[in-house]
């Protein structure tokens, strides 16, 4: 409650007042001012006081002011002295509502039209706080989520697209992290390569096995340790010793001339061929037949075959052929190794023939001594037999390789098939993809998607949250705009409107929510606005006092959905403004109403009738009124006597009461109310010291009937019988003794009595 207003400077009409230091205001408090007097500036420092916003009073800083407003109030809370200085409040009080053209300009209408910003400002007011915390909780969230997605592009823009091969940053980000990468991607790789080449892959020959000969050396060991048991020794060793004096190549020279002798009969082998003597009876001759036999021949004959047989398989073209072989094979794994795994080539050639021709040469050479010393057994050289195991040592490699190679052949035809039906544009997109994972998990991009997916995951949090949150405001919007409708329609119907409201629902807008309905004339729904030119809209259907009773219907309605309402100060300004007669006297009674609903009403108008109607009925220990006059170009602020201006309204109602006694009165209602309050003045002029100012007439009559027959009569018996008979029909049209007072049916030749009665009591 605001308790005083202790000073107004330099605002407005207000050079520097402190006169109304000394007045305490009240639950009700009236304050009357003529035009431009500063009412609305009164208005408006209660209207910054409850948002604690500082505009509605700098901008009315005191033209001829040279220091800014200031402006001290005493109120409920701590602390209890509100000061505005230095532009700005040091306590806000948001539980007062304002009532003024101010509340008029933003929830309902600006001059004739009803804009959209209205509209928004009044789904606000529907709302009521608890609809409002759920709005402004559901907008912070939706806030959130915007600051999300502009972090969010934010984040995506530090991933390079480069490295993204062509997915989204959705798409990229949430790839799984992929074992044996690289390996995928050389797969992928090759069978997208086999796909474009293929007619490459169909016509390439698969590999073929490479050998290297063998050396039986079993078998050539053999031959080099052959020789001819059945020659005598001696025989042999004297053939033999003949032979080393005959010098090189000797046997083959002797075993030529033997078989020259072979041909002759033995008994007669005639003539040597050599010294032309008579070989009969020679010493050495049969010994030369037994060592140069057909056994020697064959075994000559052997070592022979051998080395044509060694030199054919293991020199002229066959080295030749080795290295084409490796060449092809070389050559045919640099085709394949680029759509499947093939073994590696690592053969030495140059150390492979090194040790072929060092193993064949060293086994020539022996043969050779052999072929020379038939009968002579040979070995091979100890550097023969090491260049046979290396030889062999390659020749076991070669195994190897050509068994592998085997195995790539199995992939090389699965390739050759899958080629012919692999579909182009899908591998490229598995290989882009498979790149894509790879570059995710890296150590520079990793972090980046991180950051991206954690930011992903608020803005997610938050849009459940949204969800919650709009569920929430749309569960509160289902209960409270229905009793909004409801609510302003009872007081457009309280106020005598001529029209209501239909549809009366929340809309969600680009920029936020808002409120949209009809206004229903007659049973047709007219848009509150309306962009085709000729159409009828609220700026043609309803008069200036229509949109004014509109506006406080809004207004009345809104408080009824305020669950705080009893903790609320309401100010009213110049509430009737182009109000008919009727409706001003609805808003008088409503005004009384609610101030047994609030902490404190203050109704600010010029008025003067409109606020004594409001002072009569109210309870006059919570009432209090103030006067805003005219102190030179500025204003002060005393105590207003309003009983004193009561006094003046008899003239009206006496006026009305004689205007009906002769059937001149249109409305019978007024005059039936005016009955009582004839009464009312004419007892406090009468006699002022016994019905003074708030007494009510059963107190006064319970007073004259204890004076009767005593020296302070008052009234006598015939006239206190006559006042209550007034009294009690009076009541019937008066709020305070009868709550239906409007719904009594009144008969005109009873009330016209009651009239003519009244006018003759008055006269006494």
């Amino acid at each position: 409650m605001i308790n005083v207003l202790q000073l107004f400077r330099n605002v407005g009409k207000f050079d520097s007042v402190t006169t109304a230091a000394n007045i305490p205001l009240a639950p009700l408090t009236l304050i009357y001012a003529e035009n431009g007097r500063g009412k609305t500036t009164v208005a408006a420092i209660l209207r910054s006081l409850a948002t604690g916003n500082p505009l509605p009073i700098a901008e009315r800083q005191r033209l001829t002011a040279a220091r800014p407003p200031h402006v001290v109030l005493d109120c409920r809370g701590v602390p209890s002295q509100v000061v505005f200085q230095n532009n700005a409040w040091n306590r806000s009080l948001p539980e007062i509502v304002v009532f003024d053209d101010v509340f008029i300009d933003e929830n309902v209408y600006s001059g004739l039209a009803v804009e959209p910003e209205q509209r928004q400002n009044l789904h606000d007011l529907i709302l009521g706080a608890e609809g409002i915390n759920l709005n402004r909780r559901l907008q912070q969230i939706v806030t959130q989520i915007e600051e999300h997605n502009r972090s969010l592009r934010a984040r995506a823009s530090t991933i390079p697209e480069a490295e993204r091969g062509g997915l989204s940053v959705d798409e990229f980000c949430a790839l799984p992290a992929q074992p044996n990468i690289d390996a995928a991607i050389q797969t992928a790789e090759r069978a997208l390569a086999a796909a474009q080449d293929q007619d490459a892959i169909r016509t390439a020959a698969s590999f073929e096995a490479v050998n290297l000969p063998t050396f039986d050396l079993v078998a050539i060991a053999r031959l080099l340790e052959t020789d001819l048991p059945a020659l005598e020794v001696a025989a042999a060793d004297r053939v033999r010793a003949h032979l080393e004096g005959i010098g090189e190549n000797g046997e083959n020279w002797i075993a030529e001339g033997m078989q020259r002798i072979e041909a002759r009969p033995e008994e007669n082998p005639g003539p040597c061929p050599f010294c032309a003597q008579d070989l009969r009876g020679s010493p050495v001759i049969n010994h030369y037949r037994a060592y140069f036999s057909e056994e020697y021949s064959a075994l000559k004959q052997s070592v022979t075959d051998t080395i044509a047989n060694i030199n054919r398989e293991h020199a002229g073209d066959a080295p030749i052929a080795f290295e084409r072989s490796i060449r092809l094979l070389v050559e045919g794994r640099q085709f394949w190794s680029r759509f499947c795994d093939v073994p590696e080539i690592t053969l030495d050639t140059a150390d492979i023939a090194r040790s072929w021709l060092a193993a064949k040469d060293g086994v020539d050479a022996a043969l050779r001594a052999k072929e020379a010393a038939p009968l002579e057994r040979k070995v091979l050289s100890g550097t023969t037999d090491a260049a046979f195991i290396e030889y062999n040592n390659h020749r076991q490699l070669i195994a190897t390789l050509n068994e592998r190679l085997q195995q790539a052949n199995n992939t090389i035809a699965a390739v050759k098939e899958r080629a012919a039906s692999e579909n182009i544009v899908a591998l490229r997109a598995a290989l882009a993809k498979l790149r894509a994972t790879r570059a995710r998990h890296t150590a520079n991009i990793a972090p980046l998607c991180t950051a991206y997916l954690d930011e992903k995951a608020a803005k997610t949090q938050a849009e459940e949250q949204r969800g919650l949150a709009r569920e929430a405001l749309d569960q509160h919007r289902q209960t409270v705009f229905p009793a909004f409708q409801t609510a302003i329609n009872f007081y457009l119907d309280r106020f005598n409107a001529g029209f209501n409201l239909g549809q009366v629902t929340s809309t969600n807008t680009r920029s936020g929510s808002s409120c949209t309905y009809n206004v229903v004339i007659n049973n047709q729904a007219i848009a509150v606005s309306s962009s085709v030119p000729g159409s009828q809209s609220f700026r043609t259907t309803l008069s200036s006092g229509d949109r004014n009773t509109l506006a406080l219907a809004f207004f009345f309605a809104s408080l009824d959905q305020d669950q705080h309402l009893t903790n609320k100060i309401v100010v009213i300004d110049d509430p009737i403004t182009s109000l008919d007669e009727h409706r001003s006297l609805i808003t008088v009674q409503e005004l009384r109403r609610l101030t047994e609903r609030v902490a404190q009403v203050i109704v600010l108008s010029h008025n003067k009738p409109f606020l004594c109607r409001i002072w009569a009925g109210a309870d006059t220990n919570s009432r209090a009124a103030v006067e805003l006059f005219r102190d030179g170009d500025g204003s002060l602020i005393r105590i207003w006597d309003v009983n004193q201006d009561l006094i003046t309204e008899h003239d009206h109602c006496h006026a009305l009461l004689r205007e009906y006694a002769i059937g001149a009165g249109p409305n019978n209602r007024e005059v039936a109310k005016a009955l009582r309050l004839v009464m009312e003045a004419f007892l406090r002029v009468a006699y002022p010291g016994n019905f003074i100012p708030g007494m009510l007439l059963g107190p006064f009559r319970n007073q004259c009937e204890q004076r009767v027959g005593t020296a302070h009569e008052i009234l006598d018996q015939g006239d206190i019988d006559e006042l209550r008979e007034l009294t009690e029909y009076a009541n019937l049209f008066h709020h305070d003794t009868n709550p239906m007072w409007q719904n009594v049916a009144i008969n005109d030749g009873q009330l016209v009595a009651f009239v003519r009665r009244t006018i003759a009591f008055a006269k006494r």
